[in-house]
């Protein structure tokens, strides 16, 4: 376990400022003068998590990876996924990936809720059209983004609708104690969903607007922004420092995705994710190849049954990557 970093502040760690670089992160000590009188200490919120979580994340990155697997929730258990890798590996992912998908609000607040209680993180996406829904809108809504972006339009008001179902069921979240890595309109330098046929400046200006009315008007101070790029890793997108928290891409190209890597270190001094993928590689590959991201997510059914068995136990049981259970408590 001597490559593994357990160390981590209490939930009191204060990072000086999420949108910087993770070297400058500063801590504050959290070493309390005992008095004779004994009381419980208050459990930590959600935005104290979330600074915990973060640090730990800048911590760690480039050294160890935390995995991480795409729920679905068609196949008979929400835990289909789940109950597949620990029966595979003996183990279980250390974060669970989410979606709110076919305004499954609810049922992805409940689950949220029972991962970070077995101790674990959970990231979520959002494939959605403009008026909420699903996988297929997200493909097929092809917005006017002048209107759409326009206070004041009917364009506008739709988007700001369906946003504030999801910015309530974050703040349902918050209110639990319960930090999100929050990854909305991933892929969008592919342009393939909705949120990325407008080009980049549209796209900026979309992720800037999300970021500023959750973070403003719905003070989600639990969410932790994940900026996910296709794995062209297109120049040009990147809504700027004080908007994204941690960058990523992902492939389905069984590689270890050192090509979108390089472009991403280039962008932002960030921490960087693999935030989806289909097989994983051993994980010699990536130590050899020097992209040791902060997670690797497989996705969902097929993706993870198809994944070689003894290379997935591999993966799993290796030094370099985070378990549910070795996860420090935050």
């Amino acid at each position: 376990m001597n490559n593994k970093i357990f160390a981590i502040a209490a939930a009191a760690v204060m990072v000086s400022a999420l949108f910087s670089a993770c070297a400058a992160n500063d801590t504050v000590d959290s070493t309390e003068t005992v008095t004779s009188v004994q009381t419980e200490a208050a459990p930590p919120t959600a935005a104290e998590k979330k600074e915990a979580v973060y640090k730990y994340i800048c911590d760690n990155f480039g050294k160890t990876m935390m995995s991480c697997q795409q729920e679905s929730t068609w196949m008979g258990s929400p835990d289909y996924e789940m109950d597949y890798i620990e029966e595979t590996t003996g183990k279980l992912p250390a974060m669970r990936g989410l979606d709110f998908m076919n305004n499954d609000f609810d049922g992805v607040v409940q689950r949220a809720k029972e991962w970070d209680e077995k101790g674990g993180l959970v990231t979520i996406c959002w494939h959605t059209g403009v008026k909420s829904s699903g996988y297929q809108e997200s493909l097929d809504d092809d917005p006017d983004f002048d209107k759409l972006l326009t206070e004041g339009t009917d364009e506008y008001n739709t988007l700001m609708e369906s946003w504030d179902k999801a910015a309530q069921a974050l703040q349902e979240l918050r209110d639990a104690g319960v930090p999100v890595l929050w990854r909305p309109f991933h892929e969008f330098d592919g342009q393939w969903f909705w949120w990325g046929k407008g080009g980049s400046e549209n796209f900026i200006r979309l992720w800037q607007m999300m970021h500023d009315k959750f973070t403003n008007e719905y003070d989600l101070d639990n969410l932790i922004w994940v900026l996910g790029y296709s794995g062209d890793v297109k120049d040009g997108w990147y809504p700027g420092d004080e908007y994204v928290d941690i960058i990523g891409s992902d492939t389905y190209n069984d590689s270890t995705n050192i090509r979108a890597w390089k472009k991403l270190e280039r962008i932002a001094d960030k921490p960087m994710a693999f935030h989806e993928c289909g097989n994983v590689p051993p994980v010699k590959d990536f130590e050899d190849n020097g992209d040791i991201w902060s997670w690797f997510m497989i996705w969902h059914t097929d993706y993870i049954t198809g994944n070689n068995k003894r290379n997935l136990k591999s993966v799993y049981n290796s030094e370099t990557v985070i378990t549910l259970d070795e996860l420090p408590e935050f």
